[in-house]
């Protein structure tokens, strides 16, 4: 009797997902996507940003970067796609993966369209580089946003393997060919060549922003700020690294008016997901009451 009441109950389950997946697949599809008119596009970037091929059942979870370059690529190729509004709702990732996507959001300007921002509850790190490749950033006062800096985390293992008994033969062709090995302390030397790459990589972080906040921050007043902390939307707005406060739909009429669109010109998600990662966020979402930012996120209760 209880193996028929949970398979009974793991089968409404099932269709209650399906039936929610396609109602809004259906929903989703009444937004605008008839070609022919001028059309705002959005892409979505939601979770850690990351590099790769993607693709999969997981794909989904993270921003990947392969999968939004081409998005953005097809963006650039349709005439009637006169701005985008970036979601970004991410608390960074790869650093070369952000640089990618961002340097696409360029090209993508160069073609005459205009970039939006419109960020959920985390735009960090990563999240606010990609940001900085727009014509303007709206959040809400509450979003998470900052955290301008590049880390690099190594572990030393090397007393864990003493208990354990294990030791390790290396064998290289030079000196430094084992740096950041789990299995020994780093040299001062090799520290250093580390610490060089993280400062090259918060240097080009910084020119980043100065580029993308041209004439709105100063590089004195963003080296007071860049030193990792997180603020809100409100405390970016007043530093200069945002233009404006509010939600989504207050980005898409930004969008708008920025191309001079009527207000009821269509709106298309053009990384929309497919069926079986829309059942996966619907499923978690039901299961965990909301889908948690893996990173910060403020919560009113």
């Amino acid at each position: 009797m209880g193996k028929k009441l949970v398979v009974g109950l793991l089968l409404v389950f099932l269709i209650v997902m399906i039936i929610l997946s396609l109602q809004g697949i259906s929903s989703a599809g009444s937004g605008g996507k008839l070609r022919g008119g001028s059309t705002i596009g959005v892409i979505e970037i939601n979770g850690p940003i990351s590099g790769g091929a993607g693709g999969g059942i997981m794909s989904g979870y993270t921003a990947n970067a392969m999968e939004l370059m081409d998005i953005i690529r097809r963006a650039a190729d349709r005439e009637d796609i006169k701005a985008v509004v970036l979601r970004i709702d991410s608390p960074g990732g790869s650093a070369v993966a952000s640089q990618e996507i961002a340097l696409e959001l360029d090209r993508l300007r160069e073609k005459g369209k205009k970039i939006i921002v419109s960020m959920g509850d985390t735009c960090a790190s990563g999240g606010y580089w990609i940001a900085c490749s727009s014509d303007y950033i709206m959040a809400n006062g509450a979003t998470l946003t900052g955290s301008i800096g590049v880390i690099m985390q190594l572990s030393n293992l090397e007393g864990l393997y003493e208990k354990l008994g294990i030791r390790e033969e290396v064998i290289k062709s030079g000196e430094h060919k084992d740096m950041g090995s789990v299995t020994r302390d780093m040299t001062e030397e090799e520290r250093q060549i580390l610490k060089d790459i993280v400062g090259d990589s918060y240097d080009q972080f910084l020119e980043q922003i100065l580029k993308g906040r041209q004439g709105k921050i100063t590089r004195e007043e963003l080296l007071e700020v860049a030193d990792g902390r997180i603020m809100s939307g409100h405390q970016a707005l007043e530093m200069g690294l945002i233009d404006g406060i509010g939600n989504y739909y207050d980005a898409l009429a930004v969008a708008r008016e920025t191309v001079g669109l009527p207000e009821d010109s269509p709106v298309e998600v053009l990384n929309e997901p497919d069926f079986w990662t829309s059942l996966g966020w619907k499923a978690l979402a039901l299961l965990s009451d909301q889908v948690q930012s893996p990173f910060y996120q403020l919560r009113y209760q």
